[in-house]
């Protein structure tokens, strides 16, 4: 019964990913995310850098990054990040810098709630404010940014008790390998399972109950963690980076975050059909619309 619903909802996920033209939205989230990626990084490891030092949460993303796209993919995250955070000569230029920063990190969450309306089927009522709806994505994304920030500082506490623990116990530190290793494996899914339900739960202007979020955002974790072992094959084997010469890293860059971002609005489709299948946005027979074709419309938040 289980595997049955499952199905459903993977077929229901799939031909909604196809109807609503996720590789163009796609494409356009990938374009936002490169020019956001540098500024987005740093507000975030400025946050986590309170506690441990911007060194060390740096160093802690670049070697994220370098496991996921590469060597050269992680290094021109490092040239971005160098040059996005030289300082400015002069209090003007450095409150133009911020805010040129902010809402840099900002646009591409303004692009993917517009993907995640798409989604979910909602229009913008007239009364609202166009200013208004604009300043309320940015606070949004800000907010998520920094959760991000405190979502990296969990994994640097995380990473700092295991190498605390392994100069403690008097056990041969090789004993402990592999669970240290199933240990941080499972934080970092579950920390990546927390940022996309809180994309999901609160980026979309529809009523969107947890218990929604909750199923879609651990299976496009779990498509994630999959994937993006797949991507870097992929990018490891092909002659992506040296087919493009000098801008090879920016290829490379631009194919791993296009690929991620599949994932991600597959898993948005996920969310959404769950949600119409089993959820709180459950069709009900006395209320099926004539057309039994369309997809039901959400309520707007």
């Amino acid at each position: 019964m289980y595997l049955r619903r499952l199905r459903h909802v993977l077929s229901k996920a799939g031909t909604a990913w196809i109807d609503d033209h996720a590789q163009s939205m796609g494409a356009a989230l990938s374009y936002y995310t490169v020019f956001s990626l540098a500024p987005l990084l740093l507000i975030a490891i400025s946050v986590a850098g309170l506690a441990f030092g911007r060194e060390a949460a740096q160093g802690a993303v670049v070697d994220q990054l370098q496991g996921l796209i590469g060597q050269q993919g992680a290094r021109a995250i490092q040239d971005l990040l160098r040059n996005v955070s030289r300082p400015s000569e002069g209090v003007i230029a450095t409150v133009t810098g911020v805010v040129v920063l902010v809402i840099g990190a900002t646009s591409v969450f303004a692009e993917l709630q517009d993907d995640l309306n798409r989604i979910w089927q909602v229009s913008t009522p007239r009364r609202v404010s166009t200013w208004w709806a604009w300043l309320r994505t940015r606070i949004l994304s800000i907010g998520l940014i920094l959760a991000m920030g405190f979502l990296l500082l969990v994994s640097l506490a995380a990473s700092a008790a295991f190498d605390a623990f392994a100069a403690w116990s008097t056990s041969p530190i090789a004993a402990w390998e592999p669970l240290v290793h199933g240990i941080n494996l499972a934080l970092s899914f579950a920390l990546t399972t927390a940022l996309f339900a809180l994309i999901y739960r609160f980026m979309p202007q529809a009523t969107i109950e947890w218990r929604d979020v909750g199923i879609g955002a651990l299976v496009t974790a779990a498509l994630f963690a999959i994937g993006k072992t797949l991507i870097g094959l992929y990018i490891g084997k092909s002659a992506l980076a040296s087919g493009f010469g000098a801008a090879g890293s920016l290829a490379v860059l631009l194919a791993w975050v296009y690929y991620s971002a599949q994932i991600f609005l597959f898993g948005a489709e996920f969310t959404w059909a769950y949600a119409h299948a089993f959820g709180s946005h459950q069709e009900r027979p006395a209320a099926a619309p004539a057309d039994a074709a369309a997809r039901p419309a959400v309520r707007f938040r």
